[in-house]
């Protein structure tokens, strides 16, 4: 496990260790979009971690998915999300804003402007959403114009240099998990027939152009990408050719120099292994549900470079600590993941039983 614990660069900076906190929605932020007022405490007791990554944040109102999600595209968003910036730099860390846009998994009821969600295709995800009324079908999106298109891809592009103008060292594009970037390479998401759909190169096509918006915009070794090949969730199916599109995705993005690329491993230990031979530059690897006794097996296996971590983070803001001296985890309540307040957010015990500051 040592070798997790040693610096490394990542981008355009040293990180004090090769452990990540992976993005996590908590569902804390206020109905403007800002992130809450306890958002600044909860990244910043977590800060010895050698990288945060936020919370997935919306670039754009119609990025919006779940409630009280967190946004990044007013200039009320970026007097907030400073706070956090600072906080964490106050305690040494470096922070990364994930960038966000649910696409069809979202409901009207749960954005600020109620319109229908949009996506590539109108494909509805066959899922449920929370909602302020309870439980509702997740409804069938607006299939995106080509034009809107162009506009969403601005979107991540104005959102990714508000990110650095709050003080961000950098953001993550979400890529992942069955939202938007994702939803144009499965064909269960995406039928289009002009350039964005069809073939694998059209699929990967909109990911591509968002990447290369933010990368030109704040700089390749401030952006990082987070997929997740393989994905079932909500109607999401890459069919066959999926294995193949991440392979041509990685290819096409392994050029731009980006600080790094964040793969939620699926089970397809195949595809790791060609994209850990295709992408020369740092490799972040999360495998949900990883026991704590593997933890620095993959960095010394060299199949990483980091790995990152969610509910043990969460719970134990002094995570590298208890780790490094083999102390006990806290255990995280499942049932404080999403909204209210200190409970389950910031009141996790420290080595010694104090909360930490």
């Amino acid at each position: 496990m040592n070798k997790v614990f040693e610096p490394a660069r990542l981008g355009r900076y040293d990180l004090s260790n090769r452990l990540v906190m992976a993005p996590m929605t908590r569902s804390r932020a206020n109905l403007d979009g800002a992130p809450g007022v306890l958002a600044p405490k909860y990244y910043a007791q977590r800060a010895s971690l050698g990288l945060i990554i936020t919370e997935g944040v919306q670039p754009s109102e119609d990025g919006q998915g779940y409630l009280a999600t967190p946004g990044i595209h007013t200039p009320e968003h970026v007097v907030e999300w400073r706070k956090t910036a600072d906080a964490v730099h106050a305690r040494g860390g470096r922070l990364f804003i994930q960038l966000m846009h649910t696409g069809r998994m979202s409901h009207p009821d749960n954005t600020p402007h109620h319109r229908q969600p949009v996506a590539p295709s109108a494909i509805a995800p066959g899922a449920k959403m929370f909602t302020p009324t309870g439980m509702q079908d997740a409804p069938v999106p607006r299939a995106l114009t080509q034009a809107e298109i162009s506009a969403t891809v601005e979107d991540f592009r104005r959102a990714a240099r508000l990110a650095i103008e709050a003080g961000a060292d950098g953001v993550e594009i979400h890529g992942a998990n069955a939202y938007l970037v994702q939803q144009f390479f499965a064909p269960s998401a995406n039928v289009r027939t002009d350039q964005y759909g069809g073939s694998i190169e059209n699929r990967a096509r909109f990911a591509i152009e968002v990447v290369t918006a933010v990368a030109e915009e704040i700089g390749a070794d401030r952006t990082g990408l987070r997929v997740s090949p393989g994905t079932r969730l909500w109607g999401i199916d890459e069919g066959q050719q999926g294995p193949d599109l991440y392979r041509h995705l990685i290819t096409q993005l392994d050029n731009l120099g980006l600080a790094y690329l964040h793969v939620m491993d699926q089970g397809d230990q195949l595809l790791l292994a060609d994209i850990r031979k295709l992408w020369k530059g740092a490799l972040i690897l999360n495998r949900p549900g990883r026991p704590r006794e593997t933890i620095g097996a993959d960095v010394a296996s060299g199949i990483a470079d980091f790995e990152s971590y969610g509910q043990m983070v969460l719970a134990n803001p002094d995570f590298i600590e208890r780790l490094k001296t083999g102390q006990p985890l806290n255990i995280a309540d499942r049932n404080t993941y999403y909204g209210g307040g200190e409970q389950g957010y910031t009141d996790y015990p420290e080595l010694g039983g104090g909360v930490a500051v």
